[in-house]
């Protein structure tokens, strides 16, 4: 029974690192805690008739909720781990008396200050392989930290690219009578390097799908509300005149197909065509 219980606490911090490394590092990830979090999140935010501060949070809030789960989760696995092995596998400082601390709260205390490397030497591991299975808990808690900063680091570059682009299109909407018919060179270079910002963006979807739990805030800056433009100015270049204007909007669909296919195979679920995908975007995203 002892060996099962430690078993059951491998086989949970196993778990969470696998979450870890599909969350971070495996760009063709599915499912997974950190998704099924995030995911909750967003729909709990999103149920009813809900603000914007409401959304906004949603995001913030469930990487904080994600970070939280995997070290509350290695924690409590590694707790199993020490605690059918109480006291007899640990040395104790002569304050502890190790008959009165090696029940499962003492276990996830040490659990919890080795996950930290506070390592604070009351309670010790005095079995071999207790003293090299500690140290990797230190190790993982140290990961955790840097993994926590790395998805930071990425999330939010690729959150500032979506505004960004949202911003563009939503510039060349307004300078419509300028733009909106390009006929030229430099019209047919403005739609190309648009085809390139939705590329990115769908690129930054595929690698932080978790990305699509923030909301972008109403207007300019919000890609769902912005997107509508897009296919329009695409239906519309499609027929001009000039050669490169048509190859240039063979190219904004072709990206635009590519992104409304992944945001509703991994996000919406419609099984429609674009116009449709796009409008459940919009819907999801609080615009009209």
């Amino acid at each position: 029974m002892e060996w099962l219980i430690t078993l059951v606490g491998a086989a949970v911090v196993l778990i969470i690192l696998r979450d870890v490394f599909h969350t971070l590092w495996h760009p063709t990830r599915h499912g997974g805690l950190s998704r099924a979090v995030m995911s909750l999140l967003w729909r709990l935010s999103t149920r009813g008739r809900r603000s914007s501060r409401t959304a906004g949070l949603a995001g913030p809030v469930g990487m904080v909720t994600v970070v939280a789960t995997w070290a509350g989760a290695v924690a409590v696995g590694w707790a199993l781990v020490y605690w059918p092995h109480m006291p007899e596998a640990f040395s104790f400082s002569g304050t502890l008396n190790p008959s009165e601390h090696s029940g499962p709260v003492d276990a996830l205390y040490l659990s919890l200050v080795t996950v930290a490397t506070l390592g604070l030497g009351d309670i010790a591991p005095s079995a071999d392989w207790l003293r090299i299975v500690a140290p990797l808990e230190a190790l993982v808690g140290f990961s955790l930290l840097t993994a926590t900063v790395s998805w930071i680091l990425g999330i939010y570059p690729a959150l500032a690219r979506r505004r960004a682009l949202a911003l563009r299109i939503s510039q060349l909407h307004r300078a419509d009578s300028a733009v909106g018919r390009p006929a030229s060179d430099v019209g047919a270079a403005v739609l190309v390097q648009l085809a390139a910002d939705i590329a990115r963006t769908c690129v930054d979807f595929l690698q932080y799908p978790e990305s699509y739990y923030f909301h972008d805030g109403p207007g300019d800056i919000s890609l769902a509300f912005t997107l509508g433009y897009v296919a329009e100015l695409a239906e519309r270049t499609r027929a001009a005149e000039h050669p490169d204007t048509r190859s240039a909007a063979a190219v904004l669909t072709t990206a635009l197909d590519d992104l409304t296919a992944v945001l509703d195979e991994r996000f919406l679920h419609t099984g429609g065509p674009r116009q449709q995908v796009l409008a459940a975007y919009a819907r999801d995203h609080g615009s009209a």
